[in-house]
């Protein structure tokens, strides 16, 4: 089953990068992809800051020190002089515990400005064993669905450290995501520090959710060039994001157990979302608002017919990390703004 559902994130993860090399890493804001216009549109939103928010005092790490891999495997990190993270939500963590100096490549889903100037090595799940040892990294952080394997065993058998950690599902990682890469990194304090100003920061905006009835928000997940059309299920990874702005994951809601299912007019009609959830680039792929309502079944959704769309960036939708509060906000303004979904 681990194996089945890395497949997957692997081929939608190949399918952002694609869309992000061939359209540029920057963020993109919901307004510049067509979200928004329409009679019954969600007001449009602030995009998420395209750069991160470092702690106030840069942490020094202690090493070496020894920790529990999420793979199982006991690793000690003798040195963090030169550090790879294999995603870009693992790098926004390690830039925001204020360790991005020592951060020498990414992945090309790491789009905030800090990183920009590194060279890209791995492209959502394509990771290249030999590009990033060519750039002699004292420690590779992972997620547990990074791939392909033997790349990854290729450069543990080079004699590099690498930390796997949990894949991020939903609100309750963030925390144990962000420590877990401290506690490798040497700065556990710093760690503790950072989860409980990110956790504050996510409740402050869930105070502000309205209350009344709870809008039903389907996420679809769109990549026109590729023709991937998508809706998200119980395991999407987006249902803990919807369920904090008040609102009814309708994928799930309409019995869709897997993570994603192609969508069909009947899958659409059986979810009767009243909003709909969506990448940036992948609004964008599909020719916007005006594009999206054209895929068969949309239009004749609540949110189709109102064009009530929620547009986040990508590279930070489904992070569950550092800047998950300004995610929140941002669906929660779309979702609540003057004629938004109700």
């Amino acid at each position: 089953m681990r194996r089945l559902r890395n497949r997957l994130a692997g081929a939608l993860l190949s399918a952002l990068a694609l869309t992000l090399t061939a359209t540029g890493c920057g963020g993109s804001s919901g307004a510049a992809s067509g979200a928004g216009s329409g009679p019954g549109a969600a007001a449009a939103a602030a995009p998420v800051t395209d750069r991160v928010e470092p702690l106030a005092k840069r942490p020094e790490p202690r090493l070496p020190a020894t920790v529990r891999s999420a793979d199982g495997e006991q690793v000690t990190v003798e040195r963090a002089g030169r550090v790879v993270p294999l995603s870009g939500s693992l790098s926004e963590i390690v830039f925001t515990l204020g360790l991005g100096d020592r951060v020498v490549a990414r992945d090309v889903t790491a789009t905030f400005d800090q990183a920009a100037k590194l060279p890209v090595v791995t492209r959502g799940h394509d990771v290249s064993a030999e590009s990033v040892l060519s750039l002699r990294p004292d420690l590779v952080i992972a997620e547990t669905t990074t791939g392909p394997e033997e790349a990854v065993d290729q450069i543990r058998a080079a004699g590099v450290p690498v930390v796997s950690v949990e894949a991020a599902k939903g609100l309750d990682d963030v925390g144990p995501r962000i420590q877990a890469v401290a506690d490798a990194l040497g700065v556990p304090a710093a760690g503790r520090e950072l989860t409980r100003r990110s956790e504050e920061r996510i409740a402050a905006v869930r105070k502000d959710v309205p209350d009344g009835d709870r809008p039903r928000v389907a996420f679809l997940y769109l990549r026109g060039s590729a023709s991937v059309y998508l809706i998200g299920g119980r395991e999407s990874g987006a249902g803990s994001l919807i369920e904090a702005a008040g609102a009814v994951d309708a994928g799930a809601a309409s019995g869709l157990v897997k993570d994603f299912t192609a969508i069909t007019t009947e899958a659409l009609a059986e979810a009767a979302p009243d909003a709909i959830l969506v990448m940036s680039k992948g609004l964008e792929s599909v020719g916007g608002v005006d594009g999206l309502v054209k895929i068969p079944g949309v239009a004749q959704t609540p949110a189709g017919l109102d064009r009530r769309i929620v547009s986040v960036e990508d590279g930070v939708l489904l992070n569950y990390g550092p800047r998950t509060d300004q995610v929140l906000k941002s669906v929660v303004a779309q979702l609540y703004g003057e004629g938004g979904a109700r």
